[in-house]
C-alpha cells in the first residue's frame, strides 16, 4: 500500500526521533570522533589482510545509539578485518562538518566498497556528495534517514526508514488483539506540533473508532520544559494508576516520548494494563531499565533480551498484554546492509537494470532478519515515488 506522505512530514519526524529519543546526557567529543575516523582510515593500510574489499559501518556512539553501535561490533566480530567502523559525533546537529570528515576518511580507503550509514544523521547527504567527487564506486546504504527524502535519495543508493505513520493503524490493532477497550495516547503540545506525530495520533484515533475502542488524549509535561525529564516521568508514575482505575485494566497506553517509556512499562506491569509498543519499537527500549535486566555479557543478543523480558512480564502476571517488535529496526538495517553488501561485493548480486542495486535481493536480506511478515513499501508523495527509499514495518512480538 502506497504511503502518500509529504517529504516535510517524514523529514520532521526523522529529526524529532533523532533529537528526542536519546535520554543519555553523555557526549562524544569531536576529538574522539576524529580519532575513530583516523583509526578506520588506518585499517585501510592492511587491505590485503581483509581480502579485495571492505564494508564500512558508520553509527552513533553508545550514548546516542547503543543498538546500532552493538550491531556494528557484532558484524566486526563476525567478519573481522573485512568490516571497518566509525562513529559520528554526538552533537551531530551542530557538527555536520565532523560527520562529513568521518565519512570521507572511511571512503579514503580504496578497499572500502560499501558504506552502511545508520543513523543517517544531518550531514549524510553532504558527506556522500563529497565522496562522490572522487569515488563513484562505493555503494551507500543509509538507514534512519534524517534529511529530506528526495534529497538523500538522490545521493545514496539505498535509503531505509521505519514506517512511522502506519503505526497509527498497527498499534491500535495490536492493542485490540490484547483486549483493549480503551486507548490512552500520552503526549504534549510540542510533540503534537510535529506534523507526523500529529497525523499518527489522528490515525490512531480513527482506527480506534473503527475497532470500537474508546480513544483518550492525555497531556503530560514536556520533558524539555521546566519540569524536565524527571517531571514527565513522575507524571507517568502518578497518573497511570489513576487512569487504570478510571478506565479499567483493559486500557492500552502509548506515549510519544522516549524518556516516558521506562516508567510507563513499570506502571503497566504493576497495574495489569496493556502496552502494545514503545514510541520507537525495540526490545532494548525501556524494557531493560524497567525490569532491571542487565545486558552484561549479552550485549547485542536480541533473543536473550526477548527471553528476559518475557520472563519479567510473566512474573508481573501480565503475559500477552505487553509487546514490541522482535527486531530492533536500527540493528536490522545494519545487519541487512552488511549481508547485502557482502553478496554485492562477491558478485552474487546483479543490480537491476538502470539501478545500482537489486531490490529483490535487498528485500530478501531484510526479511531474513525481520521475518516474512515484514512489510516494505516505497516512499511516495504527491511528487511521485522514490524508487530507492523504503519504509519498513516489522511484526509484533508478544511477551
Amino acid at each position: 500500500m502506497k504511503k502518500f506522505l509529504s517529504i516535510a512530514l517524514i523529514a520532521a519526524m526523522s529529526l524529532s526521533l533523532l533529537a528526542g529519543c536519546d535520554s543519555s546526557a553523555s557526549t562524544e567529543t569531536e576529538a574522539a570522533a576524529t580519532e575513530a575516523a583516523a583509526e578506520t582510515s588506518a585499517e585501510g593500510d592492511s587491505a590485503e589482510a581483509a581480502g579485495d574489499y571492505k564494508i564500512g559501518i558508520i553509527t552513533g556512539t553508545v550514548s546516542q545509539g547503543e543498538e546500532e553501535y552493538q550491531m556494528a561490533t557484532q558484524m566486526k566480530e563476525k567478519y573481522g578485518d573485512m568490516i571497518v567502523t566509525a562513529t559520528y559525533p554526538d552533537n551531530f546537529s551542530t557538527e555536520t562538518e565532523q560527520t562529513i570528515n568521518v565519512v570521507t576518511s572511511m571512503a579514503a580507503d580504496p578497499a572500502v566498497k560499501v558504506i552502511v550509514f545508520v543513523q543517517a544523521v544531518p550531514g549524510a547527504t553532504a558527506a556522500i556528495e563529497r565522496v562522490r567527487e572522487t569515488r563513484d564506486d562505493i555503494l551507500f546504504i543509509c538507514g534512519v534517514c534524517a534529511e529530506d527524502p528526495g534529497v538523500i535519495a538522490e545521493a545514496a543508493d539505498i535509503c531505509l526508514l521505519v514506517d512511522e505513520l502506519s503505526m497509527g493503524r498497527t498499534v491500535p490493532e495490536q492493542a485490540a488483539k490484547q483486549g483493549a477497550k480503551t486507548f490512552v495516547h500520552i503526549s504534549f503540545e510540542r510533540h503534537l506540533g510535529y506534523a507526523t506525530i500529529g497525523a499518527r495520533r489522528d490515525l490512531m484515533k480513527q482506527t480506534c473508532e473503527e475497532l470500537g475502542i474508546e480513544f483518550v488524549d492525555a497531556t503530560a509535561p514536556d520533558p524539555t520544559g521546566d519540569a524536565g525529564v524527571t517531571g514527565a516521568q513522575a507524571w507517568i508514575t502518578e497518573n497511570i494508576p489513576v487512569l487504570v482505575e478510571q478506565y479499567g485494566k483493559d486500557t492500552a497506553f502509548f506515549a510519544t516520548n522516549c524518556s516516558m517509556q521506562t516508567p510507563l512499562i513499570q506502571q503497566v506491569a504493576e497495574t495489569g494494563a496493556i502496552y502494545p509498543q514503545q514510541c520507537c519499537p525495540s526490545p532494548y527500549h525501556g524494557y531493560p531499565s524497567a525490569f532491571n535486566i542487565s545486558t552484561e555479557g549479552h550485549e547485542g543478543d536480541v533473543q536473550y533480551m526477548l527471553d528476559q523480558i518475557t520472563a519479567a512480564v510473566a512474573e508481573a502476571g501480565n503475559t500477552g498484554r505487553m509487546s514490541s517488535w522482535a527486531v530492533p529496526i536500527n540493528m536490522l538495517m545494519i545487519e541487512a546492509g552488511v549481508e547485502y553488501g557482502i553478496k554485492y561485493c562477491e558478485g552474487e548480486i546483479t543490480p537491476d537494470e538502470g539501478s545500482t542495486y537489486n531490490e529483490e535481493a535487498l528485500f530478501e536480506e531484510i526479511k531474513k532478519i525481520g521475518g516474512e511478515e515484514t512489510q516494505i513499501t516505497n516512499y511516495s508523495d504527491s511528487n511521485g515515488e522514490l524508487d530507492n527509499f523504503y519504509l519498513i514495518l516489522c511484526p509484533f512480538y508478544d511477551f
